[in-house]
């Protein structure tokens, strides 16, 4: 696997999105087979199956795993008891908590990337990440990372604490990044884990035309899904002459388009990780990248990312 420069650390072209991996009887395997096949970057997050996703990392950890992989863990994420995500908390006490948990949830005494999963509105930026870097100063941290952040955002928590990484949508059909997120990255020597990069499944290429997204994805939604797919299909031609298939072209195309970027990809069993893997090895011409852009150009997407109320909680958006 080839590797990219994320801020001050090495990781993985890409690395494993794990908040789509039910517990399961194939859920420890496939963490294991992503491990030994270099996608030793491990995305989770504390609020995902209310904690479950970080307990499933740690029992698929095995004796040696700890010192290859990296994990990278997003907190902060408020739900109500039926799930729905209603918030964020970013105050330095939360902060402290949230990360004590997470510890023992994944069993190990640091976390290699830490950053809250969205802004909160009510704390400056400066003292959720000045909490971050005393984390790291004591040894429970290695990186501070941001998700979802724009670029002022940026800058101002860059100021307190180098940041490694922030961690963004960014696919084919969602470009927004590349409005100013990505060339302040740039600018700051900061780093990219792309999350989405599939479009929740669109871009697979083998999305079932019948399917109704859920609710809080439009781009899913009935009334988009038909010309979203149609966009896709356009992409097949292009996959098939270069030997892959439309979800490697996807994943291709976006580590093409930033040389600090890591793809989270998610799989949802061990046979599908040699797949994902293998984008990591496709290269692109400027030809290809060319076809591919025409193919699907920026704003060609039906709908927006999310439903409105979770799109103003993006500070990536404004």
């Amino acid at each position: 696997m080839q590797t990219r420069t994320l801020g001050a650390m090495s990781a993985p072209a890409i690395g494993l999105g794990a908040g789509g991996l039910v517990d399961g009887p194939d859920a420890v395997a496939t963490v294991q087979a992503a491990i030994d096949a270099g996608m030793t970057f491990l995305d989770t997050a504390d609020f995902y199956d209310a904690g479950a996703n970080e307990d499933l990392i740690r029992r698929a950890l095995r004796p040696g795993d700890r010192g290859r992989v990296q994990l990278s863990v997003k907190f902060g994420g408020l739900r109500d008891p039926a799930g729905r995500f209603v918030g964020v908390e970013g105050r330095p006490a939360h902060v402290r908590n949230f990360l004590a948990y997470s510890l023992q949830r994944l069993g190990t005494d640091h976390v290699d990337v830490y950053r809250p999963a969205r802004l909160d509105p009510t704390v400056p930026i400066e003292d959720t990440v000045g909490t971050i870097a005393e984390l790291v100063e004591a040894g429970y941290v290695r990186h501070v990372g941001l998700s979802e952040v724009g670029a002022e955002t940026i800058r101002r928590a860059h100021a307190v604490h180098p940041i490694a990484d922030v961690q963004i949508e960014y696919s084919l059909l969602n470009r927004g990044p590349e409005r100013a997120i990505l060339d302040t990255c740039r600018e700051l020597g900061i780093g990219v884990s792309a999350y989405g990069v599939l479009a929740h499944g669109l871009l697979t290429g083998s999305y079932r035309p019948d399917a109704v997204g859920p609710g809080h994805l439009p781009q899913l939604a009935t009334e988009n899904l038909p010309s979203n797919l149609a966009l896709v299909e356009r992409l097949r031609p292009i996959a098939d002459a270069r030997g892959a298939t439309v979800a490697q072209l996807a994943v291709a195309w976006v580590l093409a388009r930033e040389p600090h970027l890591v793809a989270l990809v998610g799989a949802s069993r061990p046979s599908r990780v040699p797949d994902a893997v293998a984008a990591a090895d496709l290269a692109l011409s400027d030809a290809d990248m060319t076809a591919i852009e025409e193919a699907v150009p920026p704003g060609a997407a039906a709908g927006e990312r999310y439903a409105a109320p979770l799109m103003a909680m993006l500070d990536s958006e404004r």
